[in-house]
C-alpha cells in the first residue's frame, strides 16, 4: 500500500496551477442527530424548516450507514476504511486513533491542489501525529475528546468555552455551535475572495450531550416530557444551517459547492419521540443504531433531479465519490472500502451488487455485526431481517431463508479474516519527544481497552485499581519526564482531593471523588516497575526515565495509598523530553 507521506509528495506537485472552476465541497457531520431527528423525516414534534429546505434540494441517499457510534464514522469518511480496518473502532479504549498509513480526505483534497479547513469535533486522535492538522486539514479549529465535557476537555462549556487553533489553545466567544459555523463560513469567504477551492468539513458536537442549549431554543419543547435540551441544540443547528445557506447563495459559493450532510450515528434522546419506526438506536446493530441520511447537493453539477436513492451506501462511501466528482487522484495502491456513488448521483441506474459489514467496539468481537446485502439485514450472524417490508426488524426469517444467510456468513466470514488480524496490534495514541508537540498530553480516554472517557468516569476514578496501559511511540531516545495527575493539570487540584459539582453556563458538572493517593507507580516499555511518593497536598507525580526510541510500547501508571496498595490509574499524564 503506498503510505499516506508517500502518496502527498507524488501528487502535490501536480496540483499546481489548478483552476477553481473545480467544485468546492462542504462535509457537514452532525452528533448524535438520529434519521428520526427531522421534520422531513416525519418527526411530529421538531420542527427543522432549514434541514428540510436541504433535504428537498438534495439527492438523498435513504439506505445510507454509518457506524453505531461516532468516532467509528468518522474514520470511515476520513478514510474510505472500513473501521475495523483502519484502527478507529471505538470511541475511547485507545482505539479511536486513525492508522497513520492511510491517507485521509483532507490528505487527497490538499494533493489535489485544494485549500482544506476542519471547524469542530475531530475525536480521531488528541496528540501528534492524529490531530487534524497533521492528517491534512492546513486550518483545523476544534475542540478534544468526545466533546467539551470528555476526560480531555472535562471542564469545557459549550458557552464562552476553549477550542484549539492548529494546536494552541484559545477561546471562543458565544455558543460552540455559532462559532463552528462562524469560523467555516469567515473561511469559506476568503477562500472563495481568492478563488481558491476548498474543501471545509464541518463536524458539530451538537446535538450530542451535555444537553446545554440556550433556552430560547428549548424553550418550545420544555413540555410533554420531550428532550428538550437535545431538540433545542438541534433547533440552533437548523438555523445555523439556514445562515449558512444564505452565506453560500449571498457570496456566490452556492452554485458550485457540493455540499454532504450526514450525521454520525444512530438516534439518542430522540428515540422516545420519534425513531423513523426503526428498532434499535446509538451503540445498536439493528437500523435505528447506524441508518442515517445522507443528502448531497450540488446546483450547477449536473447531478440528477432532486429525490431518493435507495440503493445501499455508507460513510465509507463519501471519499471515493468526493475524488470521482471533483476530478482527484486516487492515492495508488489504496484500497477503499467504500465505492464511488457519482454513477447515481449523475442518474445512471445500474450499481453493482454489494453486501457492507456495520461493525464497531471496544474490543471487536466475530459476529457482533450487521451485514446488509440489498433489503437484508443479518445481525449477530444469526437474525435475518428483510428491511423494507419489517422496517421495525421484530420479524426474523433466518429459518425461512437459509440460502440468504449462507451467503451473508460467508461474506462476513471473508471479510472478518481480512481484519482480524490488525485487531491485535495497538495503533500507538501518541508519539512522545517529537518537536511536532512538547509536551504530549495523556488521559484515560486512551487506556487500551478499558473504558474511561466521560466526567463521570474521571470523577469516580473508574477503570479498577490500575487503570490500563496508554500505547505510544518514541520519535528519539533520551530522558523523558512524565508527570501523573489524578485530574486535568489546568484545574491545579491536589492529588487527594474531591470536587464539589462545577456549575456550568448552562448545567453543572458531577462531583469528584476524593482518592488517598500516597504514591505512584509507573512502567515504560519492558523496563522495570519504578515508584515514586507524593509530597504533601502535591498536585502532581513526576518521574525522569530513559526511554529508547520504538514504534510501539506501553507506558503504564497509577496511583498508590500510604501501604502501597493499588488506588486507581493515573487520568492524566503530561510528557515532554528532558
Amino acid at each position: 500500500m503506498l503510505t499516506r507521506r508517500h502518496f502527498l509528495a507524488s501528487t502535490l506537485a501536480a496540483a499546481q496551477g489548478q483552476t477553481t472552476s473545480r467544485p468546492n465541497v462542504l462535509v457537514i457531520l452532525t452528533d448524535d442527530q438520529g434519521y428520526g431527528d427531522f421534520s422531513a423525516h416525519g418527526n411530529p414534534v421538531l420542527k427543522t424548516p432549514n434541514l428540510d429546505k436541504l433535504h428537498d434540494e438534495s439527492v438523498r441517499f435513504t439506505d445510507f450507514h454509518c457506524a453505531p457510534m461516532c468516532t467509528p464514522t468518522r474514520g470511515q469518511l476520513m478514510s474510505g476504511v472500513d473501521a475495523l480496518r483502519n484502527k478507529a473502532c471505538s470511541v475511547t479504549a485507545g482505539r479511536a486513533v486513525l492508522r497513520r498509513d492511510l491517507p485521509t480526505m483532507a490528505d487527497v483534497f490538499r494533493a489535489g491542489g485544494y485549500r482544506t479547513g476542519m471547524f469542530g469535533k475531530w475525536h480521531l486522535g488528541d496528540s501528534y501525529p492524529y490531530r487534524p492538522m497533521d492528517r491534512g486539514f492546513q486550518t483545523a479549529k476544534y475542540h478534544l475528546g468526545f466533546g467539551m465535557s470528555s476526560a480531555p476537555e472535562f471542564d469545557n462549556d459549550y458557552f464562552n468555552g476553549r477550542y484549539h487553533d492548529n494546536g494552541v489553545t484559545k477561546r471562543f466567544q458565544g455558543y460552540c455551535t455559532d462559532f463552528w459555523f462562524s469560523e467555516a463560513m469567515a473561511w469559506m469567504k476568503q477562500r472563495g475572495e481568492e478563488r481558491e477551492p476548498f474543501l471545509c468539513y464541518l463536524p458539530t458536537n451538537a446535538p450530542h450531550g451535555p444537553a446545554w442549549v440556550d433556552p430560547k431554543y428549548s424553550g418550545p419543547y420544555n413540555h410533554d416530557g420531550l428532550p428538550a435540551g437535545f431538540f433545542g441544540m438541534i433547533a440552533n443547528l437548523d438555523e445555523n444551517m439556514g445562515k449558512l445557506d444564505r452565506f453560500l447563495e449571498q457570496s456566490g459559493l452556492r452554485g458550485n459547492t457540493i455540499v454532504v450532510f450526514m450525521t454520525d450515528n444512530g438516534g439518542t434522546a430522540g428515540v422516545s419521540v420519534y425513531n423513523a419506526h426503526m428498532r434499535g438506536r446509538k451503540t445498536q446493530l439493528y437500523d435505528g443504531g447506524h441508518r442515517d441520511p445522507c443528502f448531497v447537493r450540488w446546483p450547477k453539477g449536473n447531478l440528477r433531479a432532486a429525490g431518493d436513492v435507495d440503493y445501499p451506501a455508507q460513510a465509507q462511501d463519501v471519499l471515493p465519490t468526493l475524488v470521482s466528482l471533483c476530478g482527484l487522484h486516487t492515492p495508488q495502491g489504496a484500497r477503499f472500502d467504500g465505492v464511488s456513488l457519482a454513477p447515481l448521483l449523475r442518474g445512471k441506474a445500474e450499481m453493482p451488487d454489494r453486501m457492507m459489514v456495520v461493525q464497531y467496539g471496544q474490543v471487536p468481537k466475530k459476529w457482533e455485526s450487521n451485514v446488509i446485502w440489498n433489503q437484508w439485514r443479518l445481525v449477530n450472524g444469526t437474525e435475518l431481517y428483510d428491511f423494507r417490508a419489517n422496517v421495525a426488524e421484530d420479524r426474523n426469517l433466518a429459518a425461512a431463508n437459509p440460502g440468504v444467510v449462507s451467503r451473508m456468513r460467508a461474506h462476513y466470514e471473508s471479510w472478518w479474516a481480512s481484519v482480524e488480524p490488525g485487531l491485535k496490534e495497538p495503533e500507538p495514541v501518541a508519539i512522545i519527544g517529537s518537536p511536532e508537540e512538547s509536551p504530549t498530553m495523556l488521559c484515560s480516554a486512551d487506556w487500551w481497552e478499558i473504558y474511561a472517557d466521560n466526567p463521570g468516569h474521571v470523577s469516580n476514578a473508574v477503570g479498577g485499581a490500575t487503570g490500563a496501559p496508554w500505547y505510544i511511540g518514541v520519535a528519539e531516545t533520551g530522558e523523558y519526564r512524565i508527570e501523573l495527575s489524578r485530574w486535568p493539570f489546568n484545574l491545579m487540584l491536589p492529588l487527594t482531593a474531591g470536587r464539589e459539582p462545577q456549575k456550568m453556563h448552562m448545567g453543572s458538572l458531577p462531583p469528584g471523588k476524593a482518592m488517598p493517593i500516597a504514591g505512584a507507580k509507573l512502567r515504560v516499555g519492558s523496563g522495570r516497575e519504578l515508584q515514586a511518593k507524593a509530597a504533601p497536598g502535591a498536585r502532581s507525580i513526576s518521574f525522569r526515565v530513559p526511554v529508547e526510541k520504538a514504534a510501539r510500547i506501553p507506558l503504564h501508571a497509577w496511583f498508590t495509598g500510604a501501604k502501597g496498595e493499588d488506588v486507581c490509574g493515573a487520568f492524566y499524564a503530561r510528557i515532554e523530553k528532558v
